[in-house]
């Protein structure tokens, strides 16, 4: 059943509220993997068996189902789905379907329209993995079409009480919706997301990032009124200038009782640069927060990841770390978080 502009009162829950499926989609010789297919390949498999170990589904989109059971032979057949569709790229977070409950509860898949970050690379495919999925029978009757309305997932932090974090950067660029005021966001984010409070950040950036500064790069909610944003430790970076004005302005955010976020401050991973010498967006703040686990991603940076982990488990004490080495993600420019999308029960007919 195909739902179209529905008034729906919505909410979006916080990423550590519980679900039960991941998806991802894996890399293929019709990808930008293709000249380091087998590396990145690696990569997803400790990453779909990280999620199995974390108790969940792995949904995996793929063209080609067998080659993906054979590279994930030693993963829990269980916990594995593999819907065959074909995909231009494997960010899931940008075109995988925003998870929310209507106002009695149900869960609902809202999906937005997904334009390669304004156009900027080829995405006709992942613009309809929603709708296939729809189509042939795996996602339940509970969907919302806003494919009108150009928006990605890494652009949108929400801590399950109707406040979103974002960058004005990303939303009000150009080459998505045209311009739209503060005041036409959040018009559109309360009808659409349930979003009662938006905080922008006019600051914030990492070079090599193709998103317009997706705020999973930069700053993420956590229990307790905490926000764990990237911080540049060292002065003499090109981002420290810009990193502190965003620390600034986290700063002068407050929560929806008035009080001051807590703040927790991520290292930003030592450079990493690819073979033409551009360096990579590489940043902590991609972690994904499953029911008892984060997922964070790592660089091979022990003291960096050491110290991101032990933050991370400050500000989620009762989860467990699990590193994952993600220098082969970086290559294309995004990380764990951006490989990932959460889905809770309800949603995927199994």
């Amino acid at each position: 059943m195909k739902i179209e502009n529905m008034d729906w009162s919505v909410r979006v829950p916080a990423e550590w509220e519980p679900y039960d499926t991941v998806m991802v989609a894996w890399p293929h010789k019709d990808t930008d993997w293709a000249p380091m297919l087998q590396e990145v390949e690696t990569c997803y498999r400790d990453l779909v068996q990280a999620i199995n170990k974390c108790g969940l589904r792995a949904l995996v989109v793929t063209p080609d189902p067998e080659h993906v059971r054979d590279c994930l032979r030693e993963t829990d057949a269980d916990s594995l789905l593999i819907f065959k569709c074909e995909t231009n790229d494997t960010w899931t977070r940008d075109y995988g379907a925003i998870s929310a409950y209507d106002k009695v509860g149900n869960p609902i898949a809202i999906d937005f329209r997904f334009d390669g970050w304004g156009l900027k690379f080829a995405s006709n495919l992942d613009n309809l993995v929603t709708l296939r999925m729809l189509e042939r029978g795996l996602l339940t009757k509970n969907y919302v079409s806003r494919l009108n309305y150009t928006f990605e997932g890494g652009s949108m932090e929400v801590d399950g009480a109707g406040t979103m974090l974002s960058t004005s950067h990303c939303l009000q660029a150009l080459n998505r919706n045209g311009y739209k005021s503060v005041k036409d966001l959040e018009k559109y984010f309360q009808g659409s997301l349930g979003i009662t409070r938006l905080l922008l950040l006019e600051h914030g950036h990492l070079e090599g990032d193709d998103t317009d500064s997706h705020i999973d790069t930069l700053a993420r909610f956590a229990p307790g009124d905490t926000i764990l944003y990237v911080k540049c430790y060292n002065p003499s970076d090109p981002h420290y200038q810009e990193l502190e004005l965003m620390e600034k302005e986290l700063r002068s955010f407050r929560t929806m009782d008035g009080n001051p976020y807590n703040l927790i401050g991520l290292p930003l991973p030592d450079a990493i640069y690819d073979e033409e010498g551009q360096r990579l967006p590489a940043t902590y703040a991609n972690f994904l927060i499953a029911p008892a686990h984060v997922l964070m991603p790592t660089y091979e940076q022990p003291d960096n990841d050491l110290l991101a982990k032990q933050m991370l488990q400050v500000a989620f004490p009762d989860r467990q770390i699990i590193g994952i080495d993600c220098r082969a993600l970086i290559r294309q420019h995004g990380s764990l978080h951006c490989a990932t999308m959460q889905i809770p029960k309800g949603i995927i007919r199994i």
